[in-house]
């Protein structure tokens, strides 16, 4: 009798512990399933449309960045995630037609690349979270109340680093400790030009430097500006980066080095094309981190609670190749810190 008391005992014992272990195993399969990037959704595949004014090839390492960031998080494109793409090919006048379209397909979250197609969707109802990378200040653009608090659909980082203009005039002056004018090519439409102007005069009255501002808001006054150049003491360039610098840096470029003044700037795609030096924000790191907005945004978070960011990885890119063209040797304080050169 004892015996089968001791046996019923152990079964029940045995019994028990499988019930514990089943319940525990659906806990864990629940919380997986909770903290998974689609969870309540497992059927559901997040809808990410993205529109630019500027064409495809220029953006391919930045939407590798993009996608890389993605997968990390958890975004498969093919599993969870979508994304239809929409190019304006150097036409800003598309990017309502194409919002319109992806909000027609439909998308859950927009993201939108490239100032000339950020300042457009500022001004469109659009009917789903906004998340964008910006070349110029949101704030001074009127579509953000603050970097820390958007208050809008909107949302995104911006990869304004106007502190970065100063910088470019003391690489500039390691260069050449005999300059002393130096043309900045600028925009004065684009937001945050007058803070990138502020930071550079500063820095040249430190180092004894005089600046000279050349507007270039069109082709044509772009044109105008370097004909005036042509004219003024200046020996050094600097440019202050957006999509129209961009978009006509063979222009200026190719003024530059034909009188052997280098050029500073604070975007790799100049150096690519000729520039002396690019000193300036790491851009596919900022593409990367898009995808974090994506990430909170698709668990819930309101673009107008989540901080606008700012650049915090920089690259050092130097053009050996110009340096030779325009006859300049290069410090070897600066090879040393250059993240990249071009030869």
């Amino acid at each position: 009798m004892r015996y089968g008391i001791l046996r019923g005992h152990r079964r029940w014992c045995t019994l028990r512990g499988m019930k514990r272990r089943t319940v525990l195993g659906t806990a864990c399969a629940l919380a997986l399933v909770q903290n998974s990037p689609r969870a309540g959704a497992a059927d559901k595949v997040l809808r990410l449309g993205w529109v630019t004014a500027q064409e495809a090839a220029s953006l391919t390492p930045m939407v590798t960045a993009l996608r890389a960031s993605l997968a990390r998080l958890g975004y498969v494109e093919g599993q969870n995630v979508s994304i239809a793409f929409r190019y304006g090919d150097g036409s800003a006048d598309r990017v309502p037609e194409m919002v319109a379209e992806l909000q027609r397909l439909p998308i859950d979250i927009l993201l939108v690349q490239g100032g000339p197609a950020v300042n457009v969707v500022a001004g469109l109802p659009v009917a789903v979270p906004v998340a964008y990378v910006y070349s110029g200040d949101p704030v001074s653009a009127g579509f953000a109340k603050s970097l820390a608090h958007p208050e809008s659909n909107m949302t995104g980082l911006t990869l304004l680093a106007a502190e970065m203009n100063g910088k470019l005039l003391e690489i500039l002056r390691e260069m050449l400790p005999t300059v002393r004018d130096v043309a900045i090519v600028a925009n004065p439409e684009h937001p945050g030009c007058n803070i990138e102007r502020d930071y550079t005069d500063g820095a040249a009255r430190q180092l004894g430097m005089r600046t000279e501002y050349f507007p270039a808001r069109t082709r044509e006054e772009l044109t105008s500006s370097l004909q005036a150049m042509a004219d003024s003491p200046a020996r050094a360039v600097s440019i202050f980066s957006d999509s129209f610098a961009v978009s006509n840096r063979r222009q200026i470029l190719d003024f530059a080095i034909a009188r052997k003044m280098p050029v500073m700037t604070g975007w790799p795609v100049f150096a690519d094309s000729g520039a002396l030096c690019t000193y300036g924000p790491r851009l596919v790191d900022s593409y990367a981190r898009l995808a974090s907005y994506v990430d909170r945004i698709a668990k819930g978070a309101k673009p107008a609670d989540l901080p606008i960011e700012r650049p915090t990885t920089f690259e050092l890119v130097l053009n050996v190749k110009t340096a030779n063209a325009i006859g300049l040797q290069l410090p070897q304080s600066l090879l040393v810190r250059a993240n990249r050169l071009i030869s």
